[in-house]
């Protein structure tokens, strides 16, 4: 998709101009993990890892860009940035222009691991952008979901992105919309994130264009029965969580990932592959089957001799969702 395919024209676009210099915007955007099993391309849930930006902006043309954490030695520190891209393309949304901009990021979310990485830096370059508005030009929130949505592809990572929680997301009359579902208290993600990357483009590309009635039907039963375990019923996680459109399509991408998704699987841990891959993610039903995740993971990892190259974090279920935290003039 071409960027102008992406941005939507608004009547706001003959005011014009450049947004006002001497502005500081913090904004912070926790990770997700798309899918869950069978929801594919529709659900997503916000987990408590988050990256922060830092904005300023100059009546001085120019870009400055500073990167700590994730990706320090390898993202562009030029106008390449997604996130600083990102912020122009908002603001240009409703014909303003960013002349000077100071960015700072710290990165704490794995890149190229299924944790929506490239979803929290648009989320953040368009709330970053939105916030440099001024008042009466700024996007609502159908707006920014759905500019969000455009920029990134898809919404199921966006979504849950900019609400929290669990994201129900779809298309529909040419717009793309979401809904948030309660998450049980009792759930706690754990994620198993390699030392390897796959791309998203890399792992669509294993789908089949087409797959039998029977799985579709299966896979719509499986993902509403999702939705209710996620709600209210957490023991029925690992039947909520059974998949019949991708996972096992792209399994040979991410064979240690498949394998320790089956391993967890068999001990009835609700383990999902997050968004493309290849984090593993379980969603556990309290702390002593978060306990049990982690031990289950050691143990598989140990005896595969590859526990050096997996990190594994529990997590929360975020619900606040990202957050401008600062915007302030200097």
């Amino acid at each position: 998709m071409s960027d102008s395919a992406a941005l939507p024209r608004s009547a706001a676009e003959a005011a014009g101009g450049a947004v006002a210099a001497g502005q500081a915007v913090t904004v912070r955007v926790p990770a997700t993990s798309a899918n869950l099993g069978p929801g594919f391309d529709s659900l997503g849930m916000a987990v408590g890892l988050y990256d922060t930006v830092r904005v300023r902006t100059s009546a001085e043309p120019g870009t400055t860009v500073k990167i700590s954490g994730e990706g320090a030695a390898t993202l562009p520190t030029d106008d390449t940035h997604l996130v600083v891209k990102t912020i122009r393309q908002t603001a240009e949304s409703v014909g303003f222009s960013v002349p000077g901009l100071h960015f700072e990021a710290e990165n704490v979310i794995p890149h190229g691991r299924g944790l929506g990485s490239s979803a929290s830096a648009i989320v953040s370059g368009v709330l970053a952008g939105n916030a440099l508005l001024p008042a009466e030009h700024r996007l609502d929130a159908a707006a920014l979901l759905d500019l969000c949505s455009r920029l990134e592809g898809h919404p199921d990572n966006v979504a849950p992105a900019l609400a929290g929680g669990l994201a129900i997301s779809w298309e529909e009359d040419g717009a793309f919309r979401s809904a948030n579902a309660p998450v049980h208290a009792d759930i706690i993600p754990v994620a198993a994130v390699p030392a390897t990357e796959l791309s998203t483009e890399s792992a669509r590309g294993l789908l089949p264009a087409e797959v039998p009635h029977p799985a579709a039907a299966a896979n719509s039963g499986r993902a509403a029965l999702l939705i209710h375990a996620l709600a209210a019923e957490p023991s029925l996680l690992p039947a909520g969580t059974v998949d019949f459109l991708h996972q096992d399509y792209r399994a040979s991408a991410m064979e240690p990932s498949a394998a320790l998704m089956r391993h967890l699987r068999s001990h009835g841990i609700a383990a999902v592959i997050s968004g493309a891959g290849p984090t593993v993610m379980a969603l556990a039903n309290g702390n002593d089957q978060a306990d049990q995740a982690e031990l289950l993971i050691a143990q598989h990892l140990a005896a595969a001799e590859t526990a050096q190259f997996w990190r594994v974090l529990r997590l929360s279920v975020d619900r606040d969702g990202a957050r401008v935290e600062e915007h302030q003039r200097y």
